[in-house]
């Protein structure tokens, strides 16, 4: 199985091509999601490179921007190439097939991570609201109440 699920700030814009072929979009981003430590420890953190391909790539360009929050579904993809140098270099790439957009720039972060619609202000006086009284309860509907036209109510046992 090879399955990911990561949610993470992004460190910069996002970059995209197109592939020569098929003029398909290409998105690379690069999150960072806390490690959890012990007490006491340093910080640590990861920063691995999401790849996102077609329309959601193109969505992630013209959405996305360096510190917005998102939650990325996918799954490991690693590769290699020799560099200038003629060393091979080794790469783990996280391809998404959902990114979702935690975050928007219009929003305010509120606490943990929560979002609050801003309402309008009003400035007249408060108003004392009358808590509702406590009724008895009424007695419960018929069972057949529920049941619509045209249907029957079986009263025997499900075999299994």
């Amino acid at each position: 199985m090879n399955s990911v699920v990561l949610i993470g700030r992004l460190t910069r814009d996002p970059e995209t091509r197109y592939t020569s072929g098929t003029q398909m979009a290409v998105c690379t981003f690069t999150i960072a999601i806390d490690r959890v430590t012990r007490q006491g420890e340093e910080k640590k953190t990861d920063f691995p490179r999401i790849t996102v391909f077609g329309k959601q790539a193109e969505n992630c360009e013209r959405f996305l921007k360096k510190g917005r929050l998102v939650g990325v579904q996918g799954r490991l993809q690693t590769g290699s190439y020799t560099n200038k140098d003629g060393a091979t270099v080794y790469t783990t790439d996280v391809v998404a097939d959902r990114v979702e957009f935690l975050e928007w720039g219009d929003r305010q972060s509120q606490g943990s991570d929560s979002y609050q619609a801003s309402a309008p202000q009003y400035q007249s006086q408060p108003r004392m609201e009358q808590a509702p009284r406590y009724s008895e309860p009424q007695e419960a509907p018929a069972k057949d109440d529920f049941v619509p036209d045209g249907f029957t109510t079986i009263e025997e046992d499900i075999p299994f």
